[in-house]
């Protein structure tokens, strides 16, 4: 039985039908603002990748991008993007966004937003209105993707 076990098990770790406990990798992505506390821009484990939330900080300056919402909103999806990429993943692979607004009346010109970043095929989602955001942001985002197979 064990002379079985082991020949088998390399073929059950090659195929990914057994995953170590390795299969994990902190994300750092230099055209994402870096982390401004002690937390990963993003943590993979195995094929799931959890993004920490993004605040519309522009990763050249580390100030944000625009004192208004839609260009905080808009610089979040993009710093989200760019960790998403830099861990070989994409928008079509998010599978949960949860995003955090200081002010629900930008409800909608957020999901204006979005909708030119999602299509058809949206992530589940949440969205809640808080009272503060880290940096006095006006809008916080954070993602959860699945790498598709394929």
């Amino acid at each position: 039985m064990k002379k079985i076990l082991a020949a088998f098990l390399p073929i059950l770790v090659a195929t990914g039908c057994l995953k170590t406990s390795h299969d994990r990798e902190i994300i750092s992505c230099p055209n994402a603002p870096a982390a401004i506390g002690p937390y990963s821009q993003a943590f993979r484990a195995g094929d799931t990748l959890y993004l920490s939330g993004q605040l519309g900080l522009d990763p050249a300056t580390g100030k944000f991008a625009g004192q208004d919402f839609e260009s905080q909103a808009r610089q979040a999806l993009e710093n989200q993007e760019a960790i998403l990429e830099s861990a070989g993943f994409s928008l079509k692979d998010v599978v949960q966004c949860q995003v955090f607004l200081t002010d629900m009346d930008n409800y909608p010109d957020f999901n204006t937003i979005y909708e030119e970043y999602f299509a058809e095929e949206f992530p589940a989602r949440a969205v809640l209105e808080v009272s503060r955001i880290p940096a006095d942001g006006l809008i916080e985002i954070m993602m959860i993707a699945v790498r598709s197979i394929s």
